[in-house]
């Protein structure tokens, strides 16, 4: 297993526990025993971890994991064995609301508590939604769950998403890579824009057929490195090798 240390915590060396010991130290955690909430926190690290590697871009790592831990202190406090579901499924959304809130708090947008509660209606309907039915709802299906109007989900989820920076990187190659600004359309520049779609074209176009075919799927079809594998029967890793290699003669022509 790859070392990560974080706050000074040696994840290889974090304790695993099977469903079994969960559900059984959950119980006693209900209960009040300390002992079993500590060591239900402490093997559940690995957990917070995984949310904050989501985020770390936007935020102190450190930080972000001391408030990952919060969102799982509140997640066994909270749960239920009723619920019928791991723990795990249960938690991750408690540990990343948390973690989105601290983000949000620290952008100085501030959102009231009327739609941040809402908000967690609604992400709580669409959680169950998909739990139940392997799917995601709609827009409309989240509001009529949650007997709030249509345009007050949708500005309550607006309000709590994630923002995004002009510096976030929207493609890497190693050292290279674009920029979100880079991709921002400028009625200035349209001249210019029309002379690279034309050069973009070309180069589409005088891509081996197997390059073109991925290149089709994946930014004009719109699918998955794992759709593609399955639709033409080749392996995800050789998708990924073709799509880079496509995009690598693309960025040479222009």
């Amino acid at each position: 297993m790859r070392k990560v240390v974080i706050n000074g915590i040696d994840t290889r060396s974090l304790p695993k526990l099977t469903q079994a010991e969960c559900s059984e130290l959950l119980v006693k955690a209900k209960e009040g025993d300390k002992e079993a909430k500590d060591k239900l926190v402490i093997a559940n690290l690995r957990l917070v971890l995984s949310m904050v590697q989501r985020f770390s871009t936007r935020a102190n790592s450190d930080d972000l994991f001391q408030v990952g831990v919060v969102g799982l202190m509140k997640a066994i406090e909270g749960f239920d064995p009723k619920f019928n579901v791991r723990f795990s499924t249960y938690a991750v959304p408690m540990i990343t609301g948390e973690i989105r809130r601290f983000i949000k708090d620290g952008t100085g947008i501030k959102v009231s508590r009327s739609m941040r509660d809402i908000a967690y209606k609604a992400l709580k309907a669409k959680e169950d939604f998909e739990l139940k039915n392997c799917t995601s709802p709609t827009m409309l299906e989240i509001a009529e769950e949650i007997d709030v109007p249509l345009k007050d989900v949708v500005c309550a989820l607006d309000a709590v998403s994630d923002t995004i920076s002009l510096q976030e990187r929207v493609y890497s190659d190693g050292d290279d890579g674009l920029l979100l600004m880079e991709q921002i359309g400028d009625a200035k520049q349209s001249e210019e824009i029309w002379s690279t779609n034309l050069a973009i074209r070309e180069a589409i176009a005088n891509l081996p057929e197997r390059e073109r075919e991925v290149l089709n799927l994946r930014y004009f079809v719109g699918k998955t490195q794992m759709e593609i594998s399955k639709s033409i029967g080749i392996s995800q890793a050789q998708v990924s090798r073709l799509e880079k290699n496509a995009l690598g003669i693309i960025k040479q022509c222009l």
